[in-house]
């Protein structure tokens, strides 16, 4: 099987070999990428938006991840404009993690596209499926959050800290909890008046 093919059958959600050797080259450059960034802390944006481009599918203006920032391929990472992670970052980008913009990120956020097979001998030897992550925009997820494959969360939702999202968010909620589910809507209410300096 070709590295295309591994590929596709990997983000299309078939169950995929997740050790096979094809894969190593694509971990590793992720991983060179990836601490090349994080040690570029300090430097110019431009300098550093520029290695994500390298590292991801594709990158919008304003993209900020404090170090450490992990990914497995990177490849499979889209991310929209003004895009603030805070320390420690992990996105699991074995299918699409698609991120839209204004979004901000907590400290220890984890972001997972892959899945292990139920089966012990099929875990055992690398079986894996994947489902495609989705994150509108305007979007706050606070530290520690765990969002799982297959998970949609809406535009202008919150999700609380310690969260574990297993299924989809909808759009203008705040939403907490193991597992998470919608508290309350966001509504005119939550306005304070602030306006920046």
């Amino acid at each position: 099987m070709t590295l295309e093919e591994r590929m596709h059958k990997m983000t299309s959600g078939q169950m995929y070999n997740d050790i096979s050797p094809e894969l190593l080259p694509l971990r590793r450059k992720a991983v060179m990428l990836a601490r090349e960034y994080n040690e570029s802390y300090g430097k110019p944006q431009e300098e550093r938006e520029a290695l994500l481009r390298r590292l991801m599918k594709s990158v919008g203006e304003g993209v900020h991840l404090e170090p450490d920032f992990r990914c497995e391929f990177g490849c499979n990472i889209t991310i929209g404009n003004a895009f603030f992670a805070n320390y420690d970052c992990v996105m699991l980008d074995c299918a699409e993690i698609v991120i839209g913009d204004h979004v901000l990120f907590g400290p220890r956020v984890g972001v997972y596209t892959a899945n292990h097979a139920v089966d012990p001998w099929e875990r055992a030897n690398g079986a894996c499926y994947t489902k495609p992550v989705r994150i509108g925009n305007n979007v706050w997820i606070g530290a520690g959050a765990h969002i799982n494959p297959g998970v949609t969360i809406g535009d202008n939702s919150i999700i609380g800290s310690g969260s574990v999202v297993t299924k989809d968010i909808p759009a203008n909620v705040i939403a907490a909890g193991v597992p998470c589910r919608v508290i309350r809507e966001i509504t005119e209410a939550d306005k304070t008046g602030y306006q920046p300096d």
